[in-house]
C-alpha cells in the first residue's frame, strides 16, 4: 500500500483547508484509514479514521471543526479542515491499517502504511 499526501500550506486562522491522500496498492474494500499529526519531536496525535464499516472517529481537538472522508472511485482521502487554529499547525500524515484490525480508532500503533506527510501552518 502506498499513501502519498497532498493539500498542505500555510492558512490564516480561522481559514480552511483540504488535504488529499491518494492511496495505491493492494487495497480493498473496508480498508481502514486515518490522519494524524506531528509537532517536532512530539509524538504522533491521532487526527481522524474511517474504520472498515465507514464510520468516522475524531480527535477531541478537531471535532466539529475537521471532516474525513474517501472517495474510492478516485483512491483518495480526504481531510476537510475549516475554523483553523495556530496550534493546528503541524506535519499531517495519512495512514492506513493493512490486514489487521477493522476498528483500529486513533491508535497510532494499529497502521501500518503511512505517507510522507504533508505541512500545515496556521497563523
Amino acid at each position: 500500500v502506498q499513501l502519498v499526501e497532498s493539500g498542505g500550506g500555510s492558512v490564516q486562522a480561522g481559514g480552511s483547508l483540504r488535504l488529499s491522500c491518494a492511496v495505491s496498492g493492494r487495497t480493498y474494500p473496508g480498508l481502514p484509514v486515518a490522519w494524524f499529526r506531528q509537532v517536532s519531536q512530539k509524538s504522533r496525535e491521532g487526527v481522524a479514521a474511517l474504520d472498515g464499516d465507514g464510520y468516522a472517529l475524531y480527535g477531541d481537538s478537531v471535532k466539529g471543526r475537521f471532516s474525513i472522508s474517501r472517495d474510492d472511485s478516485k483512491g483518495t482521502l480526504y481531510l476537510y479542515m475549516k475554523n483553523l487554529k495556530s496550534e493546528d499547525t503541524a506535519m499531517y500524515y495519512c495512514a492506513a491499517s493493512y490486514g489487521g484490525s477493522r476498528y483500529p480508532g486513533l491508535r497510532e500503533s494499529q497502521y501500518n502504511y503511512w505517507g510522507q506527510g504533508t505541512q500545515v501552518t496556521v497563523s
